[in-house]
């Protein structure tokens, strides 16, 4: 016998209890504004409920997702001053350092992990491999100057100072992030090496860089200042640096507006730019990013599409939280963990059936003297990763 969501969902008012009545398919919209503000309640699995929320609800516009496209999302997006994205950024990251290590555990890297195997690894692996992989695809060598713009809690800035002997700069809005950052490169003992910088990335001094990256900080920048944001990474790097992008993205889909299969992408987006990132519009197709970066004359290396890698690391974040249901409650309230305990599991299946995935590029500039052998000598990139070594033969 198919299920009906009421076989998960416990209405607590008459207007709920009149939406989710036999016979009624409502908007995914209207599910999340009803469970995050308590209107209604999910017994049984929430995990098992999410899954099969296809059967449940389709994927409409509601009137609040356009008031909120209007009044908000539209003037986010055309504004992205200095002041409006301080106060975005740090809404979001200064929250608490405990209410992000509820989920994100002891790395504190709010990025992908990279995984070889799911089964048998652990979150805190995939992501020291994913430190490891950005650094060795940047050839990093020791001495040379490395900047992390948008760097969180300074994850990555540590580990390429202690792992590959380079002189390492985070920079970051977030003081909650910029403390918590310094402390780690202090308890790694890289203090003379490694630091973290509180300012806004237009403010980064002109200077020279040799390994410039950024992990999923540019959606923040917005799509109207993204190509003088990758000109301005143009013109801190070296003529011989290699620079990482990563960056969170969305399916190229012409028929997006149409209702089907893909409709539920847009109803994301919208969910995910009114609660979770304010403000960061510049998740787009792989085409933009690419564009982007070869207008300001850079020649793209690797592009590798991590988005599976991205569903399984969000399910172990979507675990710790879980585990860490009480705490989050006491300290931040339902409210908080109810949206948090949406965005992780929806994410964990948007991210898996490739709605919102995530481009890793690197790129150098696109000069004739340019070294390319190094692509072949270091084994870097892709084929790094696969046993090429002795290929199978003919």
């Amino acid at each position: 016998m198919a299920k009906h969501a009421l076989d998960f969902i416990v209405a607590k008012t008459d207007a709920a209890k009149n939406r989710y009545k036999s016979g009624n398919k409502p908007s995914f919209g209207h599910f999340v504004e009803d469970y995050i503000n308590g209107r209604i309640d999910i017994k049984g699995d929430f995990q098992e409920f999410m899954m099969a929320r296809n059967e449940y609800f389709d994927y409409t516009l509601t009137a609040h997702h356009i008031k909120f496209f209007f009044t908000r999302m539209i003037p986010e997006v055309l504004i992205h001053s200095k002041s409006q994205d301080e106060r975005i950024v740090r809404e979001h990251y200064d929250r608490g350092n405990d209410f992000f290590a509820a989920f994100l555990g002891p790395r504190m890297v709010y990025t992908s992990g990279f995984w070889m195997d799911t089964k048998t690894e652990d979150l805190e692996i995939a992501q020291d491999r994913k430190m490891q992989m950005v650094c060795q695809k940047l050839h990093m060598k020791p001495g040379k100057r490395h900047l992390d713009i948008g760097c969180g809690w300074g994850t990555l800035v540590t580990y390429s100072a202690k792992h590959f002997g380079v002189d390492a700069t985070g920079v970051t809005i977030a003081q909650e992030g910029a403390d918590w950052g310094n402390k780690q490169i202090a308890d790694n003992g890289v203090s003379d090496r490694a630091r973290i910088l509180r300012m806004d990335y237009r403010d980064i001094p002109n200077q020279k860089w040799d390994y410039i990256t950024c992990l999923e900080m540019g959606e923040h920048v917005g799509i109207r200042k993204f190509q003088r944001f990758i000109n301005q990474i143009y013109g801190l790097l070296e003529d011989d640096g290699m620079f990482y992008i990563q960056q969170a993205g969305l399916r190229a889909n012409p028929g997006i507006l149409h209702k089907g299969q893909h409709w539920q992408d847009l109803i994301w987006g919208l969910f995910m730019n009114e609660y979770i990132f304010s403000g960061a519009d510049a998740s787009t197709p792989l085409a933009f990013l690419v564009n982007s970066l070869q207008e300001a004359n850079f020649e793209v290396v690797t592009t590798e599409n991590i988005g599976i890698h991205y569903s399984h690391t969000i399910q172990c974040w979507y675990n710790n939280w879980m585990s860490n249901a009480e705490f989050i409650k006491g300290k931040y309230g339902e409210w908080w963990f109810r949206l948090w305990q949406i965005f992780l599991k929806w994410s964990v299946d948007i991210a898996a059936q490739g709605s919102s995935t995530c481009w890793s590029i690197s790129a150098h500039k696109n000069f004739n003297n340019t070294d390319r052998n190094k692509y072949i000598s270091q084994h870097a990139e892709l084929g790094a990763r696969m046993d090429l070594v002795n290929p199978i033969r003919l």
